[in-house]
């Protein structure tokens, strides 16, 4: 039986010296965002998943949000191009650690694509049309996965950071949306709503039997718990405050 793996990645002071596009910046305490985080591993381990952790990189302060920096699929390794400039640095150590578990492919400039703007929905790679992923970057993607049976559809996204800030998978018929930041009715499958004053509800991880879900979202929580689901709050909110959101923090796939 396949066995789930996440990449992940510690932080630090750095943290504070995050990229903002959305928001504006408020202090972080970045000893509570590491609390935070070690806790967020600890509920991985916990469902089961294999925890790999890569070195801090002081240098980078968002490599926290591994998430952006690769797209894993069942058949190959997608390694991505941060659309912010600060961020590039972090690839060659992700694709060190995926080389053991994929053939990898490199993203080249001048395409831009963060991981945070991409979700694989069945066969459909959904990518967000956002400041940090640009078309050159949608069309690099769709030539790298397309001959694999993927097809490649751009999202226009509204007032977040990326296409997870506002939509993620809940299984494979279902997605919750933010529906003031995207419209995903095209797709023609059952879209759940987010509470309206809770848009970081729209960003969930599926562990197998149980759901990952913020903590600080507690009317979709009890929603999602609703539909008979098995949700596991983590709380996120310091990451919250660098544009972060649980999906960032690791790489997780079928290994």
């Amino acid at each position: 039986m396949a066995t789930l793996t996440a990449i992940t990645r510690p932080t630090g002071e750095e943290l504070v010296d995050c990229e903002l596009t959305h928001i504006d910046r408020s202090p972080i305490d970045f000893e509570r965002a590491r609390v935070q985080h070690d806790e967020y591993l600890s509920v991985l381990r916990r469902l089961g998943v294999d925890v790999v952790e890569l070195p801090r990189l002081p240098q980078h302060p968002d490599a926290v949000f591994v998430e952006d920096t690769a797209l894993v699929l069942p058949e190959v390794a997608v390694l991505l191009r941060p659309g912010a400039e600060s961020r590039q640095g972090e690839v060659a150590s992700v694709a060190e650690a995926l080389a053991a578990y994929r053939d990898c492919f490199f993203m080249e400039a001048p395409a831009a694509l963060d991981g945070g703007d991409v979700i694989v929905f069945g066969k459909q790679v959904l990518v967000g049309q956002t400041t940090r992923s640009n078309e050159l970057g949608i069309q690099a993607l769709a030539g790298l996965v397309e001959p694999f049976g993927y097809t490649v559809v751009g999202v226009p996204v509204r007032n977040v950071l990326h296409l997870k800030s506002a939509a993620t998978v809940v299984d494979e018929e279902t997605l919750i949306v933010y529906s003031d930041c995207v419209d995903l009715g095209f797709l023609g499958a059952s879209l759940l709503e987010a509470d309206p004053d809770e848009p970081q509800g729209a960003n969930v991880v599926r562990i197998g039997d149980a759901l990952l879900a913020d903590a600080s979202a507690p009317r979709t929580i009890a929603m999602l718990e609703a539909r008979g689901e098995r949700v596991v709050g983590v709380h996120v909110d310091e990451f919250g405050k660098a544009e972060g959101a649980i999906s960032c923090q690791g790489l997780i796939f079928d290994s």
